[in-house]
C-alpha cells in the first residue's frame, strides 16, 4: 500500500486505469465500444430518442465531445440521428439493433469488472469508500448532473 498523499493524482490516475482496463474488457468481449460510448448507448437504451445535449449533461461532457462520440457511433452503424418532425431544426439520436446488442456486451463487461473491484474489499470499506467518492462529487459538482446510467451496476 502506498503512502502518496496526492489524492486527486490517486484518484485521477485510478479512474484512468480503470477505464483503460474496461475499454480493453469490452474488446475481449468482441464488443468495440469505449466506456464513454457505452455510456451513450446506455442512455439510449434506457430512453431511445435523446437529444445530444441532454445526454452530454447527463454524461459530464461538452458538446463538442458528445458530437465526437455520436459520430463514432453512427460510423459503426450502432446509432441513428433523426430530425425532430415536431422542431426541424433539433436532432434526436436513436439506438440501433447493433446498438442494442453491443450496449449488453458492455453492460456484462462493466457487471464484471464492479463485482471484481468489490471481491477485494469487506462491505465497510467498500461503504466508506462510497462516501469518500460521493463527497468529493458533491463538493466539486460541476454544472453537469452526472448521475448513475445504468442503476443495476
Amino acid at each position: 500500500m502506498s503512502n502518496d498523499d496526492r489524492l486527486s493524482y490517486l484518484l485521477s490516475s485510478a479512474q484512468q486505469s480503470l477505464k483503460d482496463h474496461t475499454n480493453r474488457r469490452i474488446a475481449e468481449a468482441g464488443g468495440w465500444a469505449t466506456l464513454a460510448q457505452a455510456a451513450i448507448l446506455f442512455l439510449l437504451k434506457e430512453k431511445d430518442r435523446r437529444y445530444m445535449s441532454e445526454m452530454g449533461e447527463i454524461i459530464g461532457v461538452d458538446n463538442s465531445a458528445m458530437t465526437r462520440l455520436v459520430d463514432r457511433l453512427e460510423k459503426t452503424g450502432l446509432v441513428t440521428r433523426k430530425i425532430d418532425p415536431e422542431n426541424r431544426r433539433a436532432i434526436a439520436i436513436l439506438l440501433t439493433p447493433a446498438g442494442r446488442k453491443e450496449a449488453a456486451t458492455a453492460l456484462t463487461v462493466i457487471k464484471c469488472i464492479n463485482e471484481e473491484i468489490k471481491r477485494d474489499f469487506s462491505q465497510e470499506e467498500l461503504n466508506a469508500f462510497k462516501k469518500v467518492l460521493n463527497g468529493i462529487l458533491e463538493k466539486y459538482r460541476t454544472r453537469w448532473v452526472i448521475r448513475p446510467i445504468v442503476k443495476s451496476l
